[in-house]
């Protein structure tokens, strides 16, 4: 259950649609479990409008599958897996309705829900090589309800492209602004928009970039205002802030 389910299950009570002793049954799911391994929590999504996702690197195949279970068991309608291996997917897949999203890793049981928010979130990539970090972010957008369109291949060796999509630029309500090599997309993207722009760095780029530490240290040293950057190839963690900023205000 989520604070929207939450919202509409208080209503419910108070049109008469549903008994106090029934909301009080479903709202009596205790915060967590014990599973031995792992602590699901289903009282997230109530206390921080998001249920919880399940991180998969370094998780078994069974245990990814445990979780799963036990969150859909009690109500969350659709569950978020990021950094699922390919091998990983094929086991959960047996025992789960999973649909995988190999290039960005990305495993989704359930239904991904309509757009609840007016706002567009908009992805850029640098370069096609950007793809698998942006595919994680905008997954995870649409995921948590949000409308978002994908600018890929627009970094700043031919910027023309970038200019091409000024429109685009202007009526987002977010931006998510991904590259490697020397990071510049964010600057110059912060300095188009007039609305927040999440910089995510990638490891994308030869020796020097250091595994993402260059574009990392660019766009945190960036001139434009309005930049906030999340950490290296954590594409989930930018989709997921971009969502929280595009839900305020309910639009």
């Amino acid at each position: 259950m989520d604070k929207f389910d939450m919202k509409k299950l208080l209503q419910d009570v108070a049109s008469g649609e549903i008994s106090p002793e029934a909301a009080e049954l479903k709202l009596k799911i205790k915060p967590f479990e014990e599973l031995g391994f792992a602590k699901p929590d289903y009282h997230r999504g109530i206390r921080q409008g998001i249920p919880e996702v399940i991180y998969g690197e370094g998780k078994t195949p069974e245990q990814i599958v445990k979780i799963s279970k036990a969150l859909l068991e009690k109500g969350q309608k659709t569950v978020l897996i990021t950094r699922l291996s390919y091998d990983a997917a094929n086991y959960v897949k047996n025992y789960t309705k999973l649909k995988y999203y190999e290039e960005s890793r990305i495993g989704i049981i359930g239904e991904i829900p309509k757009s609840n928010t007016k706002g567009i979130i908009l992805v850029i990539t640098g370069g096609t090589s950007d793809m698998p970090v942006a595919e994680e972010a905008s997954l995870t957008c649409e995921v948590l309800g949000n409308k978002v369109k994908r600018i890929y291949d627009a970094g700043v060796a031919g910027i023309h492209r970038l200019f091409a999509y000024s429109e685009d630029i202007m009526k987002a309500k977010v931006i998510i602004a991904i590259a490697g090599m020397e990071g510049a997309l964010a600057s110059v993207v912060g300095g188009l928009a007039d609305c927040p722009v999440i910089a995510v760095p990638t490891s994308v780029g030869y020796g020097a970039s250091f595994g993402g530490l260059s574009s990392l240290l660019s766009m945190l040293n960036s001139c434009a205002s309005g930049v906030s950057v999340v950490n290296i190839d954590n594409g989930f963690g930018a989709g997921y802030l971009a969502s929280m900023i595009n839900h305020i205000g309910g639009n």
